[in-house]
């Protein structure tokens, strides 16, 4: 029995350790997709996941509300604002406007025509480890549930923003033409 709770807890700080340093792999991961695709479509959503941080950071300094007291033994509170929650609102808005993409935007030409690649592993990917970063960070003392709720319904409403600016009011065309007159003069 004592094995196993030495297990268990050994995981659970390395899950915790990893969903601490999300920022960097999901900005490298998305930095990757955006090189490999050269898409105007992933650019607009960098662009928007970029506009998701920096506004919740304004909003954050507007509300000034603290953070928790530290949950782990010799951690310090961080001294930024709590409400709302960077993290999760970014990362509700990646997989909101992942999940709208998958459902309604065509595959792009750099991308695989399988639909169990293109349409179905995104969201099985994201929405789950979405979830647990969220989690996290009130498992590791830097938010209440009130503030990763807050910056989840944040992240969540500017996504179906964004998705909708990019859908109907004609910038995915216009981003489609950039798109093809940049690819065009590189010769890609």
């Amino acid at each position: 029995m004592g094995v196993d709770n030495h297990v268990s807890h050994n995981f659970t700080r390395l899950a915790l350790s990893f969903l601490d340093k999300t920022n960097g792999i999901v900005t490298s991961l998305t930095a990757t997709f955006l090189l490999y695709t050269r898409s105007s479509g992933v650019a607009y959503f960098v662009a928007g996941a970029s506009t998701c941080s920096l506004t919740v950071k304004l909003i954050k300094r507007a509300i000034q509300q603290p953070r928790p007291p530290p949950m782990l033994a010799g951690r310090k509170t961080k001294a930024s604002y709590g409400m709302p929650s960077t993290h999760s609102a970014t990362i509700t808005f990646f997989t909101a406007y992942i999940l709208l993409a998958c459902l309604y935007l065509p595959t792009h030409k750099t991308l695989p025509l399988n639909p169990f690649v293109t349409r179905l592993m995104p969201p099985l990917v994201t929405i789950p480890w979405a979830v647990a970063i969220i989690m996290s960070r009130v498992w590791l003392g830097y938010h209440t549930w009130a503030q990763v709720a807050a910056g989840s319904a944040y992240g969540g409403a500017l996504a179906m923003v964004w998705f909708t600016l990019w859908t109907g009011s004609g910038l995915n065309e216009a981003g489609q033409e950039v798109e093809r007159i940049v690819w065009t003069s590189f010769g890609w």
